[in-house]
Formats: C-alpha cells, sequence, structure tokens
C-alpha cells in the first residue's frame, strides 16, 4: 500500500506474525530505552492510523486467500463443532460455537463496551381507531 514507511509496513508485518502491537513495535523501532508505557501508546497510535488499518485489513484478506479460509468454510465448522458439542451434551461449547458464528456474521461486538450499541430498528406504528363504525 502506498503512503506507509517501511518502518510501518514492517510493523504490519510483525503484527500480524505475533498478534502483538507493543512487540511488533519493538521489533521495528528504536525503543530499546522506552517505557513500555510509551511502547505501548505508541503502537496503539500506529493502529489507530486509517493507512496502517487499511494495510492490515489487505494483509489479513492475502493471508486468508492463501490459506482457503473463507467466512462459509468457518462458519460451516463451527456448525460442525456445534453439533458435536450438542450430541455429547455439551452446553458451554455449544454456545461457544454458537458465538463464533455471530462474531463471523459481525452480531457480536460485546468487547467494544455499551458505546458500540446498534441503533434501534426503524418501527412505524400506524394507530387504528377502535370505534365501530355505524355502518357496520
Amino acid at each position: 500500500m502506498a503512503g506507509l514507511t517501511p518502518k510501518q509496513e514492517a510493523f504490519c508485518q510483525r503484527y500480524l506474525e505475533s498478534g502483538n502491537a507493543s512487540e511488533a513495535y519493538r521489533q521495528c523501532y528504536s525503543a530499546a530505552k522506552a517505557k513500555p508505557e510509551t511502547i505501548n501508546r505508541s503502537a496503539k497510535e500506529l493502529l489507530d492510523n486509517p493507512k496502517i488499518a487499511a494495510r492490515l485489513v489487505e494483509l489479513r484478506g492475502v493471508a486468508l486467500a492463501a490459506h482457503g479460509v473463507t467466512i462459509a468454510g468457518l462458519v460451516a465448522e463451527l456448525e460442525e463443532a456445534r453439533q458435536v458439542a450438542k450430541k455429547k451434551e455439551q452446553g458451554a461449547a455449544m454456545v461457544q460455537a454458537t458465538m463464533g458464528k455471530a462474531k463471523l456474521a459481525g452480531l457480536d461486538d460485546g468487547d467494544k463496551g455499551e458505546d458500540n450499541v446498534p441503533p434501534p430498528a426503524a418501527v412505524t406504528v400506524t394507530i387504528v381507531s377502535g370505534r365501530k363504525r355505524a355502518d357496520a
């Protein structure tokens, strides 16, 4: 992606490898003398950068495609796991598989807190008079 510095690109690569933004920052930037809090804050700032976020999405897509991973395939695997758990009467495992499917569908944002509540559905109410018509 255009617009990233070599260090930012390296950060993206290391972050996807480790899943740890602070560790990726340490590997790509001069951070030997930096406090952990400074490293954490700087790594978070990089993750919040729109160009870096877009590059991470791009790199994840490439990695998933390279391994043949699709949402449909993952949902099928989770459903299979749910069915196995159901046969073994393992309720917690069933719930976990169902929640995994919900996350893939974008229906579970529980980790983001109250501020990320989806807007309420629009409801139209038609008021009809309850009076009986004289000609009825």
